[in-house]
C-alpha cells in the first residue's frame, strides 16, 4: 500500500506541475471556456473547493470522524484502484456536485486563487504527516461521487484530482 511519503510526493509534484501550467497561460487562455467547459481559473477554484473540506476534516479528532461517517468495512483501495474507480464514475456520467461547481474567475484573481490553491495543498501535505499509517485506514470521509473513502483514499483522490484537472487543461492548449 502506498504510504504517507507517497501521498506527500503526489500532492507536491502534482501541485507544482499544476501551478507551473497555469502560470504559463495568457489572460485569454485563463478565462476562456471552450465548448462550455470550465476556464482554467474555474479549475483552480474547483480544486480549492475540493481540497478545503478535506483539510478541515484532517483536523477533526478520530472519534468525530467515526461518529459522523462510521467505520471502514472493507480493505482500503490502492492508489491505482482508487483512480480506476474515479474514472468508472466519470464514465458513468458523474460530475461535480453544486458546492464544487466554481463561479467564473477573472484574470485579476489569478494570483490570489493560485496562492489559495498552493496554501491548500501545503496544508494538506503538513496535515497528512500528523496522521499515522494505521489512522489513514481506520477512518472514513465522504466523497460526493465515490461515497465513503478511507482518509488514505481521500488523500489519494486529492493528489490525483489535481493531476486529472491538469491533464484536462493540457489537452486544450
Amino acid at each position: 500500500m502506498e504510504d504517507i511519503a507517497f501521498i506527500s510526493t503526489l500532492l507536491a509534484t502534482n501541485s507544482t506541475a499544476f501551478v507551473q501550467f497555469v502560470n504559463k497561460q495568457s489572460e485569454t487562455q485563463f478565462i476562456a471556456t471552450p465548448n462550455d467547459k470550465w476556464s482554467i481559473g474555474q479549475n483552480v477554484e474547483h480544486l480549492i473547493r475540493s481540497l478545503s473540506p478535506v483539510n478541515l476534516a484532517l483536523l477533526l479528532p478520530g472519534f468525530v470522524l467515526r461518529f459522523q461517517f462510521g467505520k471502514p468495512n472493507r480493505q482500503p483501495r490502492t492508489y491505482t484502484e482508487l483512480v480506476n474507480r474515479y474514472h468508472e464514475k466519470l464514465q458513468a456520467g458523474g460530475r461535480a456536485s453544486a458546492r464544487f461547481v466554481p463561479p467564473p474567475v477573472l484574470w485579476n484573481e489569478k494570483e490570489k486563487k493560485l496562492a489559495a490553491f498552493v496554501h491548500q495543498t501545503d496544508i494538506m501535505n503538513k496535515r497528512v504527516n500528523s496522521w499515522s499509517e494505521a489512522q489513514l485506514d481506520n477512518y472514513l470521509l465522504p466523497h460526493p461521487l465515490l461515497g465513503k473513502l478511507t482518509v488514505r483514499e481521500m488523500l489519494f483522490f486529492s493528489g490525483y484530482h489535481i493531476e486529472h484537472h491538469l491533464k484536462l487543461l493540457e489537452g486544450r492548449v
